[in-house]
């Protein structure tokens, strides 16, 4: 009876020690300072022919938010195709989901939105890519089921826009913070724009201190099918020159989740 109740208390002992090794390492890192996460929406052709290869050639990560929207289908000058998708993928950046039709999300039903969120995830597949675990919010506009819809479908991560703490207008924003932030509702800290000057990007990117992540909303560079949200190749050398010379870290937002205690 006291050997059983000896070898009973070790496997408590075990069970308990356990226990604690495996909270420990779901135990967020901490976030440190000059942490910024680049992501990128709408599918654009300059996503592929010019934004990733600059990206590499730094050493930075970053997330690109695909969507099948406007007119995807037949415009291959302004438009990624899947290949090129794909081709982000294996240089390792991330992609996301932005939606079959970039329909405001908010506004759907929930068999609209899941079609939407199913198609994109159907085409990763087809193309040998991992199911997204990334949302970015179509036109940034929040609300709705889009949160339950998420959960359920196992997404992790979900980028806004400024709103509500800033108007649209002017992209600024606020830094994601993980002690306030639902991950499913992340803020973007800038939302680029033509009349963006190197101040602006510098104003959104220092917010990444005190536990704080800048994440970045970038459309394409250029984006001639959007123009109210390009940013010219030139001005995106100048904020690329700034992080590095500066020592930044750049990374996709996939990779936040060690600082959120997410394996």
């Amino acid at each position: 009876m006291t050997i059983m109740r000896r070898a009973a208390s070790g496997v408590v002992l075990f069970l308990a020690i356990a226990s604690v090794v495996q909270s420990a390492a779901r135990q967020e890192a901490p976030v440190p300072d000059k942490l910024i996460v680049l992501t990128f929406d709408d599918s654009a052709k300059s996503h592929a022919t010019y934004v990733a290869p600059r990206l590499k050639k730094l050493g930075f990560g970053g997330t690109f938010f695909i969507t099948e929207g406007f007119d995807f289908p037949t415009n291959k000058t302004g438009y990624m195709t899947w290949d090129e998708i794909a081709g982000l993928h294996k240089m390792g950046f991330e992609i996301g989901n932005h939606t079959a039709k970039h329909a405001n999300a908010a506004q759907q039903t929930r068999e609209a939105l899941t079609a939407d969120l199913e198609l994109i995830e159907r085409r990763c597949a087809e193309h040998g890519l991992p199911r997204p675990v990334s949302f970015a919010y179509p036109g940034n506009e929040i609300g709705g089921i889009v949160v339950e819809v998420l959960k359920e479908r196992g997404y992790r991560f979900a980028r806004r826009g400024g709103a509500p703490e800033f108007p649209y207008e002017g992209g600024q924003g606020i830094a994601f913070d993980p002690r306030q932030h639902e991950p499913l509702s992340i803020p973007s800290a800038g939302d680029a724009r033509p009349a963006w000057k190197l101040e602006d990007f510098v104003r959104a990117v220092s917010q990444a201190k005190d536990g704080k992540i800048a994440v970045l909303q970038f459309h394409g560079v250029p984006d001639r099918e959007h123009p109210w949200v390009s940013t010219e190749p030139e001005q995106f050398e100048r904020y690329l020159s700034y992080l590095k010379d500066n020592g930044y870290t750049v990374m996709a937002l996939r990779d936040v989740a060690k600082y959120l205690g997410r394996p």
